[in-house]
């Protein structure tokens, strides 16, 4: 399966809200190798980003709704969720769209398009026994955004811009905005220099790479 998306290790790191020395650590011991590249600069791909938090998720203790203890998941439900990731099928993303997805404790897969969550393989699933990967992802202090509408006017879509958030409907991606106000520039002045922008939509963008900077310092 084509993989789609191209993030450095700390990007990778901040959009999954995984810290970067795990993010690390799992590369250097093929817990999750980067799929895109794992040379000098290794790159991974937007499957690898829900595949930091499913082995984040499914390798912590958890408690159930009733105070039981659930023990965490074995690596081999580990493997088969990340390998189940990468076979997805990257073109249900759009710039309009994109499924949820899920994993249950046992590492399966699941894909939500409707009100009802239904696998990959025709499954149904319990909610209450899987992660939305899409969904806001919290480790600690460090909050991973949505893979999908990171903010209301932002959007993620695999096949584009390298899976960089950016403005919807636009190729303006959120980090060359912060880099402008990294460098110096007032919010007003970078206003100015995209005058067709919605002004919320600059203010979102630099909302979130502020939220990503954080997570690398969480």
């Amino acid at each position: 399966m084509l993989q789609r998306g191209a993030y450095p290790a700390p990007r990778a790191a901040a959009l999954s809200g995984v810290p970067l020395s795990t993010v690390h650590w799992w590369a250097r011991n093929d817990v999750l190798e980067p799929s895109i590249s794992k040379e000098r600069i290794k790159l991974w791909s937007y499957a690898d980003l829900m595949g930091l938090r499913v082995i984040h998720w499914l390798r912590q203790a958890k408690t159930s709704d009733d105070g039981a203890a659930i023990p965490r998941s074995a690596m081999p439900a580990v493997r088969q969720a990340v390998s189940q990731l990468r076979e997805l099928d990257m073109e249900l993303w759009s710039e309009e769209t994109g499924p949820n997805v899920l994993v249950d404790r046992a590492g399966s897969i699941h894909l939500a398009t409707a009100p009802e969550a239904e696998a990959a393989h025709r499954q149904r699933v319990l909610d209450q026994d899987a992660l939305n990967l899409i969904a806001p992802f919290n480790v600690g202090r460090a909050r991973g955004p949505n893979l999908v509408t990171p903010r209301p006017l932002l959007r993620i879509v695999p096949g584009k811009l390298g899976g960089a958030p950016h403005i919807h409907r636009t190729r303006v991606e959120s980090e060359a905005l912060s880099a402008l106000r990294d460098g110096g520039l007032q919010t007003a002045v970078i206003y100015e220099l995209y005058p067709d922008l919605p002004r919320d939509a600059i203010d979102e963008a630099l909302d979130l790479e502020t939220q990503l900077q954080g997570n690398l310092a969480a």
